[in-house]
């Protein structure tokens, strides 16, 4: 069995390799044991080996012999509030911060805003980074959602494993950009609730074979 630590290492250089982040921007993790891993802070995605990943318990409690993620406070409470999210993501990819420096929500612009669990995709309000209060304000924006953008400052995103929120994390930088394309050319004509809501149905069953 492939050690999970691995996965995770492997996740985050495609995510970097993917354009979602620069340097040591942004982070990932891995629901794992009774806790989850994440990536440590202030590391180059590139020189990270298994022991560089610290795991820590939902109660807070570190294992390894790096610190954390600053942002370890968004993934634990992620975890906490839904059994069924397997990974978690944290981008600083352009387009996403473009917007979230607005402090917009993405309105209904395009279906594929259903994806991520609801007729929008909203933004948090704005909390300093890698504290208690913006993990709050992240799951008020996240509520009946997948994903949402953090205020002056980046993307997060939680799936059902590391294959689904980066490809997640993927689509929601894609229709951050498409989004402030077809802003340069004059105010969007949103899909009405009724649409998104038969968008909703049929996104039900979508990719189930």
């Amino acid at each position: 069995m492939t050690d999970p630590r691995q996965q995770l290492i492997a996740a985050a250089l495609a995510m970097q390799a993917s354009g979602l982040n620069r340097g040591t921007a942004g982070n990932i993790s891995l629901r794992a044991d009774d806790g989850f891993y994440i990536t440590p802070t202030g590391m180059s995605y590139a020189a990270l080996t298994a022991a560089d990943i610290p795991h820590m318990t939902l109660a807070g409690t570190i294992s390894g012999q790096r610190k954390p993620s600053s942002e370890w406070r968004l993934h634990r409470d992620l975890y906490a509030a839904r059994p069924h999210v397997g990974a978690v993501v944290h981008a600083h990819s352009p387009f996403a911060v473009s917007l979230a420096c607005q402090r917009c929500d993405i309105p209904p612009f395009h279906y594929m805003i259903a994806r991520f669990g609801g007729d929008t995709v909203r933004c948090s309000r704005y909390e300093i980074f890698g504290s208690q209060e913006l993990s709050a304000a992240a799951l008020d924006a996240m509520t009946d959602r997948h994903a949402c953008l953090l205020a002056n400052h980046g993307l997060l995103v939680a799936g059902r494993d590391l294959e689904q929120a980066l490809a997640l994390a993927g689509e929601l930088e894609e229709l951050c950009e498409q989004y402030w394309r077809t802003c340069q050319l004059g105010t969007p004509v949103l899909l009405s609730p009724d649409e998104m809501a038969a968008v909703g149905e049929k996104f039900s069953s979508y990719g189930q074979q």
